[in-house]
């Protein structure tokens, strides 16, 4: 009989047990010495709370809106590809589990599921993560996702160059082969590729067109979607992405898995909330574990967090109701937190909750 988890630490030591190595070493890998991996979960710890008594906080209310879409809690589900590494069902189960848990899921374009498919499966909000890798492809995937009923287009911004992780190709490649990609296979995707076969398996859409501001003008005719920016990392990004008229400005260093060596996610989040000053809503990734990193996130400007790694721990638990888990988890700890800093809901938090540390350099 195995004991359920108490937090995301324990579930995430039952997944290292029962996903591959090879597929393990993809998941939680990070870019070259993985110093910046360390640091998102080192930076959030450097920040501390001011709780605060006798104040009558016996209702609680965890829900918050993003993007006019209410949510039961400010955390989400981040995009991540290859979710069968975890669970046969794949993004299917971690749709379900976001349902459940009455919160937003984002899809990745390298899902095993489609998007459509994935869309069947869910009881709760989606947006779309896209790689803009040429015009024909993205196009086709923003028209699918409108269609589909997701709220949202999140693009992805810090990936202008391939990163490999080294952790993953010691293990025997980049990225574990062997799955469908899930948005480029069958009649809706209209590329000519089967599933379950070679050219399916081995499929990427080429990057033939650089991601620049200029590009967001086209992007922008393609739907009627709101746009999220994913991977703003500096006050001058963050700057330019409200003047580009995008709805979400997505602070996020990809989990560290892109480029080591710079800030955590929580060190950037001031300044880009003092860039865009309330011209677009401010979410945030990259080292969430507890719900005192969510209150923290929140204190300092975010309007709510997401969870990437996670979401595999909770799949390698039990599926969907490993995913509803692993948030559940967050949801009971973020009303813990809340309670004992004297606030009663998610809105009111501001920077007085916490002290932040001074830069030592």
């Amino acid at each position: 009989m195995r004991l359920e988890p108490l937090n995301l630490y324990e579930l995430e030591a039952h997944a290292a047990k029962f996903i591959s190595p090879h597929a393990w070493a993809f998941i939680e890998g990070g870019a070259q010495d993985e110093v910046t991996v360390k640091r998102n979960r080192s930076a959030l710890e450097a920040i501390t709370l001011r709780p605060r008594f006798l104040q009558d906080i016996e209702h609680r209310d965890l829900s918050t809106t993003v993007l006019g879409e209410k949510i039961s809690f400010p955390v989400m589900v981040a995009p991540a590809g290859g979710h069968m590494m975890a669970h046969p069902e794949g993004e299917l189960a971690t749709a379900r589990g976001a349902g459940a848990a009455e919160t937003l899921m984002v899809l990745a374009t390298g899902s095993h599921y489609s998007m459509e498919e994935v869309a069947d499966a869910s009881s709760g909000p989606l947006w779309f993560q896209l790689y803009h890798r040429n015009h024909d492809t993205s196009e086709m995937l923003v028209k699918r996702a409108e269609q589909a009923g997701y709220k949202a287009i999140a693009v992805t911004v810090d990936t202008p160059i391939n990163s490999p992780i080294e952790r993953s190709i010691r293990h025997g490649s980049e990225r574990p082969r062997g799955f469908n990609p899930g948005n480029f296979v069958g009649e809706e995707a209209g590329l000519g590729l089967v599933a379950d076969t070679l050219d399916a398996l081995y499929y990427q859409a080429p990057f033939t067109i650089p991601l620049t501001w200029g590009e967001l003008g086209w992007l922008r005719q393609q739907t009627s979607l709101p746009i999220v920016l994913k991977g703003i990392r500096t006050a001058e990004d963050a700057y330019q992405a409200v003047e580009h008229g995008v709805e979400g400005v997505w602070v996020s260093n990809h989990g560290a898995r892109q480029l080591d060596g710079t800030l955590s996610t929580i060190e950037m989040l001031p300044e880009i909330v003092e860039a865009v000053k309330g011209r677009a809503e401010i979410y945030l990734d990259s080292g969430i574990r507890r719900g005192s990193d969510v209150i923290k996130a929140l204190s300092l400007g975010a309007q709510a967090v997401l969870v990437g790694r996670p979401l595999f721990w909770g799949l390698a638990w039990n599926g969907a109701d490993g995913v509803r888990l692993m948030l559940e988890i967050l949801r009971h700890e973020v009303d813990l937190v809340l309670g004992h800093c004297g606030h009663t809901s998610v809105q009111t938090l501001n920077p007085e909750v916490v002290n932040t540390p001074k830069p030592t350099w």
